[in-house]
């Protein structure tokens, strides 16, 4: 791959910004990568290890020049952090981010975006459980989906650029409305988290089962609730707090569903369990036909997870 940007800053050191770096530099994608955290220990944490080529103390010196710039911060951060760099974004450069949430993201931001700068939004369908700088690894986004959702008016040659980004990274890459991708996202991502989260905590409550239970036969399907539900607490608090009324959607035909399973299971409707079984069992064979999981129950957890 050739150089698409000359200058790379990522404002936010954790999984995303952490595997982005090593991607790009993996293909060779950008002439330089600067960095910024707000913390001093995940700065320090960042040059121990080599992150980024150079590590900034002030997020203004690491976007100073960049030719694109990526939020890397939680959904809830965004806005105030465009609002404090709006000043020193280079003209003509591209401001992009990672959130998980994105009319949220749009309208946090845009407002701060000056005349001459190209906003499009992304989100990288692609993580683990863990996070900080440590964390990333290049291999990260390939064969994954990033999506890319323009703006009103957003120059086609800078969504086109930021594209070819995500592909040299290893991405699939689609473009999607705001609204449609904070729905979509809704039904993949938000809810399912959620519902992992209320999982792990009715297990915690539950006393009649002990802990040492839940440790020792959790491969009976509770294991994988676990791996999510140990995502980072401020990232996800963000996105239900921004992402709310796609998630109450879904969260709210998800309730009916599970009444409706409730009653057949009173009831003894055997049929009917059957019958929902199967059709569940079918959407499984089509995301392994799509490439974006295998048969094997633990794949893609084996960087650290479990």
């Amino acid at each position: 791959m050739s150089v698409i940007y000359d200058r790379v800053a990522l404002i936010g050191l954790g999984l995303i910004a952490s595997s982005m770096y090593w991607a790009i530099k993996r293909a060779g994608l950008a002439g330089e990568v600067t960095g910024y955290a707000r913390s001093p220990e995940t700065r320090a944490t960042a040059r121990e290890i080599g992150l980024c080529d150079r590590i900034c103390d002030t997020a203004a010196e690491a976007v100073e020049g960049a030719d694109l710039v990526v939020l890397c911060v939680p959904v809830g951060a965004m806005g105030d952090v465009a609002a404090e760099l709006a000043s020193v974004l280079k003209p003509g450069a591209t401001l992009s981010d990672v959130g998980s949430v994105k009319r949220h993201v749009i309208d946090a931001v845009a407002p701060h975006v000056p005349e001459g700068v190209h906003f499009v939004p992304a989100h990288p369908l692609a993580g683990t459980e863990h996070s900080g700088p440590r964390s990333g690894f290049a291999e990260l986004f390939d064969n994954r989906w990033c999506l890319l959702v323009p703006v009103a008016g957003s120059d086609a040659g800078a969504v086109d650029r930021l594209a070819r980004l995500w592909r040299g990274m290893g991405s699939n890459v689609d473009v999607m409305d705001a609204d449609h991708h904070d729905l979509v996202l809704a039904v993949t991502s938000h809810a399912p988290h959620l519902i992992a989260y209320t999982m792990v905590g009715v297990a915690d409550d539950l006393r009649r089962v002990t802990d040492s239970e839940v440790i020792k036969y959790s491969a009976a399907g509770f294991r994988d609730f676990t791996r999510i539900a140990a995502s980072d607490p401020t990232m996800w608090r963000d996105v239900f707090l921004t992402n709310k009324d796609a998630t109450l959607e879904i969260l709210g035909r998800f309730t009916e569903e599970l009444f409706a399973l409730q009653r057949a299971i009173r009831t003894g409707d055997g049929q009917l369990l059957f019958d929902y079984f199967t059709r569940t069992r079918a959407i499984r064979r089509g995301i392994i036909q799509a490439g974006q999981d295998t048969a094997a129950p633990d794949f893609g957890r084996g960087k650290g997870g479990t």
